[in-house]
């Protein structure tokens, strides 16, 4: 079980220092931006949404590790989704962070998200592990408002 936290540690880490999707996304169609008071994170997402699916998703942070590789992963995941799906693995995500700590995650429902059960354990960090997510489905409702963790 050690082996498998340090992996996960390796993984955020990695996620954290070199981000997938980075960078603003030129011809984006939705955006919103997100804000964690608690943390101090603040992110934005850039969607370019055609056919109701999410032809491409970037993201520009500043904030904790956590919440940079959680967008980082969300990203890499949620690429060429519809949005009915990418609104399911927000939920799916969310029922992985915040369900019972000593409840193992089952590795093959949730794959890359996996690595985030470990937040469970520390609520304050839940916060920064939803905060892309948040903002990314309030880019897809097109909110013209902040997302705050609060």
């Amino acid at each position: 079980m050690d082996e498998i936290k340090e992996l996960y540690q390796e993984i955020i880490l990695d996620h954290n220092k070199n981000p997938k999707n980075y960078g603003e996304l030129e011809n984006y169609n939705y955006t919103s931006e997100g804000y964690n008071p608690l943390c101090g994170d603040r992110l934005n997402i850039y969607l370019q949404i055609e056919d109701q699916k999410i032809k491409d998703i970037r993201f520009v942070a500043s904030g904790c590790a956590i919440s940079k590789a959680s967008a980082s992963v969300m990203t890499t995941v949620l690429k060429g989704k519809s949005i009915e799906e990418a609104k399911e693995l927000f939920k799916k995500f969310q029922k992985l962070i915040t369900t019972n700590a000593g409840d193992e995650p089952d590795f093959k429902e949730y794959g890359k998200l996996a690595v985030f059960a470990g937040v469970r354990e520390f609520p304050t960090r839940v916060k920064c592990a939803s905060l892309g997510w948040h903002t990314v489905i309030a880019a897809l409702e097109d909110k013209n408002e902040m997302v705050t963790t609060e």
